[in-house]
């Protein structure tokens, strides 16, 4: 949040003022103090291990807070976890504030959600199978809640839209939550039990099972991004024009996998297939990368080679999948003029078709040495012109409609350098020819 712009500072401190209006009826409710407390001392300490040594937190103490306390009790238990948490990145206060405000209203709401729906008195007689829907629902309303809150902050933030941020993570957040609530649906379960609060704290055991497994998978997404992005910085320091394109390519092939119904794995390969298409590049002389004048057949040759150089460097990459395809044929043509092996139709792989598309959008759409950008209505209608020829008519339309529905907004990671009277592009030197 370095630089948070006013808007979402604004965001942060409505979210506080509602989780203190949340707060405001605890002296009129009956609080059982030492559950408040022994919650919170969980949920602070399960707060500093699992942002310091694995990933995620700790919502299983706080979905059994939900569904042991009256809601402004319930509100209270992350409020010392969230304060004195571990911050990584400032401003510390901020991030702590935005913490512990979205949890307090994320349990809040659960809490009151659950009572409303008769989870209050399936509890003390374990009464399971009526205990699950009261339960569901408010694990339901916890996520939304945190989901509403995050997807706010990174449209203000960030200028992403509204809508495609939320759904996105819903659908990240709501497996995990779902097991978490279960696992907080047995610990609120077993503290109402006549073993007490300490057979409750047995349930946590798997919890930290779960939660090592979950960090393995995390720092191993972690090393997969590392050594994609240390491809890509290559790519950018030899050819600095390109600078920041394969983070737009990833961005467009993405959004045009999503459109096309795509599942989250698949999608997540079309990424990474679209920020590593140029990484053969770097087996090009530097010299014609960034060559200004148009350049020979001989030359050319040497440049149209990069699509065999990228599925060279990245045959040992194993997580790549269908990305190492996509790399190697997203300059093939759908009516086999393209290269390297002139491909015909559906002879080119899904995913490099996908990827030519996203490719030839940011190419028109951006500023190079050898052409001005082209608006995107403009470059979408040359998409839409070469459709059937160049391109596939599929994936085109993927690309318009998402546009036309949700806009583009490229999350730009580099500089690029926009000359300000580029010259005029020979035959030789279209961005066809230069990508």
């Amino acid at each position: 949040m370095q630089g948070v712009p006013g808007r979402a500072r604004v965001h942060v401190a409505c979210a506080a003022l509602g989780a203190l209006v949340c707060l405001a009826p605890l002296s009129t409710v009956r609080t059982p103090w030492w559950t408040v407390g022994l919650l919170a001392a969980l949920y602070a300490g399960g707060e500093q291990i699992a942002r310091r040594r694995f990933a995620g937190t700790f919502s299983t103490v706080l979905l059994a807070g939900a569904f042991l306390l009256p809601p402004p009790a319930a509100a209270l238990v992350p409020l010392p976890g969230a304060l004195f948490s571990h911050v990584e990145q400032g401003p510390a206060l901020l991030r702590r504030i935005w913490r512990a405000a979205q949890s307090c209203l994320a349990v809040w709401a659960a809490a009151r959600t659950h009572g409303a729906l008769g989870g209050p008195d399936a509890m003390p007689g374990a009464a399971l199978p009526y205990a699950l829907l009261p339960a569901g629902a408010a694990v339901l309303v916890f996520c939304a809640v945190l989901v509403l809150l995050d997807g706010g902050m990174l449209a203000l933030a960030e200028g992403l839209p509204l809508r495609r941020v939320c759904r996105g993570l819903f659908v990240r957040s709501l497996a995990p939550l779902v097991v978490h609530g279960l696992a907080g649906l047995m610990t609120a379960v077993l503290w109402r039990s006549p073993y007490g609060p300490v057979s409750a704290l047995l349930v946590l055991f798997p919890v930290g099972v779960s939660w090592w497994v979950f960090a393995q998978y995390h720092r191993e997404r972690a090393a997969h991004r590392a050594t994609i992005r240390a491809l890509v910085q290559a790519v950018d320091i030899k050819d600095g024009y390109t600078r920041g394109h394969s983070e737009r390519v990833g961005q467009a092939s993405m959004m045009i996998a999503r459109e096309l119904g795509m599942d989250e794995g698949r999608i997540e390969v079309l990424r990474f297939a679209g920020i590593l298409h140029d990484v053969g590049k770097l087996g090009v002389p530097t010299r014609l990368l960034r060559k200004d004048g148009p350049l020979t057949p001989e030359e050319r040759r040497v440049i149209e080679l990069h699509p065999e150089y990228g599925h060279e460097i990245t045959r040992g990459i194993s997580f790549l999948g269908e990305a190492r395809s996509a790399i190697l044929h997203h300059h093939e043509r759908i009516d086999g003029s393209g290269y390297p092996y002139g491909l015909v139709g559906r002879q080119i792989p899904e995913s490099a078709r996908v990827v030519a598309v996203a490719d030839a959008f940011d190419a028109m759409t951006s500023n190079r040495c050898y052409s001005r950008a082209r608006p995107v209505d403009t470059a979408l209608e040359e998409l839409r012109r070469c459709a059937g020829t160049h391109f596939d008519p599929r994936m085109v339309t993927a690309l318009v409609r998402v546009i036309d529905r949700d806009g583009w907004h490229p999350v730009v990671t580099a500089d690029e350098p926009s000359p300000a009277v580029p010259p005029q592009p020979s035959a030789r030197q279209r961005p066809e020819a230069r990508r």
